[in-house]
């Protein structure tokens, strides 16, 4: 491998964690109480703000989640797809947990939950809805943090970095089939022409537009790469926040009336979490993979592409939907719940190498 791919893999891997990330629940906390307040005193304001689209495409909420995914997606070096080969096996387990487990998973337990066990306490109209957010969320693999992961778990970032980019790839393709599948299966109306336009604006225009961005920076030094990556990233954290005020601005009235739901829609997220995360670790653990590679493949399972679910759920199912809002959830606990996943997998390292050396 050359100098300048090793560099770029040690930067894919990320860093620790900035202040935004490590409290970002904090922020999400602060946004709905903003966000609440907002929509409350000014509800002429969000009303215009929410009429402002083109096609069922907010032009707001387009133009902040365009600035939230792409300096995610610039991570991203699709020419790192050629170390898949180092690691079949962990690669293998993390295709089967992302595209054959994890959707399906959710749509189940958002039937159980949502449906069945909690639906006395939801408001019935917005029982699909809550369903279809939460089958957005799983569809869509973590793409950024999952490097923050990794670090934190001394994952291998050449690892970490092909398999998210071969996600990515796959994304591309299977992101609005496998919802529209989903949705159907769950007796949701799947609104196809506003499901394939949320897939070319916010997987196939911004992924081509980061690849560009990133060869031109490249091409001036990887310190020139550095130097920008240092300056954007805040932007997609501040794009995020901004997006979830006005969420909750529209959301205000239903979290008001009903300030149970977050905690219910919390709790398939929870499960998920935990369930794909821990037979991710086991399966890698079952077929000889290393620790370092056990670890991202896990973590890449447990979370996810936020950003691009409350995008897509808002131009779907709209700002007031049960959607919008159960994506939110899953940003609400994104980052003490995979803190906790990295405890665990970090603590269960001599575990996992102890099953290894009895396999060989």
């Amino acid at each position: 491998m050359s100098a300048q791919c090793e560099v770029i893999g040690k930067q894919a891997a990320g860093a620790p964690l900035s202040v935004f990330e490590r409290y970002l629940t904090l922020w999400v906390a602060i946004c709905i109480v903003i966000g609440i307040a907002l929509g409350q005193g000014l509800p002429g304001v969000f009303k215009a703000i929410g009429a402002m689209e083109i096609a069922k495409v907010n032009l707001p909420v387009g133009l902040l989640i365009w600035v939230m995914i792409i300096p995610m997606l610039l991570k991203i070096d699709f020419s790192a797809l050629h170390q898949v080969r180092g690691h079949l096996k962990g690669i293998g387990v993390t295709l089967f947990i992302n595209w054959c487990v994890k959707p399906f998973s959710m749509a189940f337990l958002g039937w159980l939950f949502i449906r069945v066990l909690f639906a006395r306490w939801l408001p019935a109209g917005q029982i699909d809805s809550y369903v279809a957010g939460l089958i957005l969320l799983a569809a869509a693999p973590c793409t950024a943090m999952v490097f923050v992961w990794s670090r934190l778990t001394g994952g291998d970032p050449y690892f970490t970095l092909s398999q998210v980019a071969l996600n990515d790839l796959i994304m591309v393709f299977a992101f609005a089939p496998l919802v529209g599948l989903l949705l159907g299966v769950s007796s949701i109306t799947v609104p196809w022409a506003t499901l394939l336009t949320s897939v070319v604006l916010y997987i196939v225009i911004p992924v081509l537009l980061a690849q560009v961005i990133r060869k031109v920076l490249l091409a001036k030094g990887q310190a020139s790469f550095d130097a920008a990556m240092s300056t954007i990233q805040p932007w997609s954290i501040s794009a995020l926040l901004v997006t979830l005020v006005l969420l909750f601005a529209f959301q205000g009235n239903a979290i008001i009336q009903q300030p149970l739901v977050i905690a219910l829609l919390a709790v398939p997220i929870l499960v998920q979490v935990f369930f794909n995360s821990a037979l991710a670790y086991w399966l890698n653990r079952k077929v000889g993979e290393k620790h370092s590679v056990a670890c991202p493949s896990a973590l890449i399972g447990a979370s996810n592409f936020f950003e691009l679910a409350v995008a897509a759920a808002i131009s779907l199912f709209g700002f007031e939907s049960g959607a919008a809002l159960a994506t939110v959830v899953g940003v609400l606990i994104e980052v003490p719940v995979m803190l906790l996943v990295v405890r665990i997998v970090n603590g269960s390292k001599p575990w996992y190498e102890r099953g290894l050396r009895a396999a060989r």
